[in-house]
């Protein structure tokens, strides 16, 4: 792993004398690579990268920064492929995604939506760029993240949702807008529903010296993904986009962001499991035996097939 880990002093302060929770871990942009044809991403943590206990409940982030794609004649994207044991999350920023699966869910999302589809007992799922992206180009950007399930809702029944970017609150800042995606912050509520304890929170830096800060709970795993331009993280660290910075969870104290104008900050906050994780490509469980299930349940048909689309 060539993550680069930072250990910060426990006795940070903001401006205002309030503590901040130590940087205890950066991880730097890696390089790009394709997932499927339409998809071009750096996995920016993975169960294969780092201990999966240090990232609870999130698994794994890819991040495809903004790319022009020219027309085409058919559809780029990743085709019919299974999931078990996790949800996937996928934030639109430019360009649209659709989205179909084995358990009835499907739909477009667009600039500033969010799809979240919890995988659970197992789905089959494709991911494509919309028709009028495949036919008149343009620009595509997006974060998919993996959430993990508790062992006890491995195997919940699966589920979509399309999340309009309307329906997110607004949080307004010092010069930054923060959309409320998930869990509850400043006494707004996110539109998510989610299966533990997750708060996800999207910031857009506006202005020349833009700040936002807020405290999360205690005890909770916190990653700040810096997307676009330049963010001092808790005052003392300036990051670029594509890194990744982890938080201590053992200490209390308020997250403090002071970026550039048109820096965007993704904020995952979410109580640890506790749990074992054995992954295997697209599945997430507990146990080896219950990974090898998992298998055998997809080769036997029993996470469901896509139905025909409309006109074959």
């Amino acid at each position: 792993m060539s993550s680069r880990w930072v250990v910060m002093s426990s006795s940070q302060r903001d401006g205002d004398g309030g503590a901040l929770r130590p940087i205890v871990g950066l991880i730097p942009a890696r390089e790009q690579h394709w997932v499927g044809d339409g998809f071009f991403v750096s996995t920016i943590f993975s169960p294969q990268m780092i201990d999966p206990e240090l990232i609870s409940p999130f698994l794994l982030m890819d991040h495809a920064p903004a790319r022009h794609f020219e027309p085409a004649t058919k559809p780029r994207g990743v085709g019919e492929h299974p999931h078990r044991g996790f949800e996937t999350v996928t934030f639109a920023y430019e360009g649209e995604v659709a989205h179909r699966d084995s358990h009835g869910g499907g739909g477009l999302i667009g600039p500033g939506d969010v799809q979240w589809m919890t995988a659970g007992s197992g789905v089959v799922h494709e991911e494509f760029h919309s028709q009028r992206l495949t036919e008149e180009g343009g620009l595509f950007e997006m974060v998919q993240l993996w959430v993990n399930l508790p062992a006890r809702l491995k195997m919940t029944e699966p589920r979509y949702q399309a999340l309009p970017g309307e329906a997110f609150p607004r949080l307004d800042f010092s010069g930054a807008t923060g959309r409320l995606i998930a869990g509850e912050l400043l006494d707004a509520k996110g539109p998510a529903k989610t299966h533990s304890s997750i708060t996800v929170l999207d910031i857009d830096f506006e202005g020349e010296e833009a700040e936002a800060s807020f405290e999360l709970p205690p005890g909770t795993t916190t990653l700040l993904f810096i997307a676009r331009g330049s963010v001092v993280v808790q005052g003392e660290e300036r990051i670029g986009p594509g890194t990744l910075a982890l938080l201590d969870r053992s200490q209390p104290g308020k997250v403090l962001l002071q970026g550039e104008s048109g820096s965007r900050v993704l904020v995952l906050a979410g109580a640890p499991l506790g749990e074992p994780v054995a992954a295997w490509g697209p599945f997430v469980m507990t146990s080896r035996a219950e990974l090898v299930q998992a298998v055998e349940d997809f080769q036997q048909g029993r996470m469901g097939k896509l139905p025909p689309k409309d006109g074959s």
